[in-house]
């Protein structure tokens, strides 16, 4: 917090500096730096659990990121979808840490599928994007199908 509050510091003191460095667009990259704070935290005192929320914490960065460069706010109301997905990309990276591979795999890949799926309806509902058109539904029906079929594959 230190050194943010010095770095914003320094940019209200020298404004010339924030135009050089466009601040308007990469204020998200704050967020992502802070993600990647608590992964070094995490790999630096032993704690790979600290791996979902810096994923989290840098995945919305990536978002808000994109968002502003791009003005496309209104997609929040379906890339929310997508943290659940960076949840998972975090407990895959903390099963790794553990030298937990499989168990990594499981528990992060069913986190990330269901998050893309989620993103899918909604983005398609919500107009995000529309391959799926009125056969939106689909997904849902394939999801309902993979959650009765998965526990007979073990």
């Amino acid at each position: 917090m230190v050194l943010v509050g010095a770095l914003l510091l320094v940019f209200q003191l020298v404004p010339e500096l924030g135009m050089t460095l466009r601040i308007s667009y990469s204020w998200p990259l704050i967020v992502i730096g802070l993600g990647a704070l608590f992964f070094i935290f995490g790999l630096l005192f032993n704690a790979p659990g600290m791996a979902v929320p810096a994923c989290i914490i840098g995945g919305i960065g990536g978002l808000l990121y994109w968002q502003n460069i791009t003005g496309r706010w209104e997609t929040w109301a379906y890339t929310w979808a997508l943290i659940p997905g960076f949840a998972g990309v975090g407990a895959f990276l903390a099963g790794l840490l553990e030298g937990k591979f499989r168990s990594a795999l499981r528990d992060g890949g069913t986190l990330v599928v269901i998050s893309l799926i989620l993103f899918a309806i909604f983005a398609s509902f919500l107009g995000g994007f529309n391959f799926l058109g009125a056969y939106w539904p689909a997904l849902i029906i394939l999801f309902g199908v993979w959650l009765l079929i998965r526990p007979l594959l073990r």
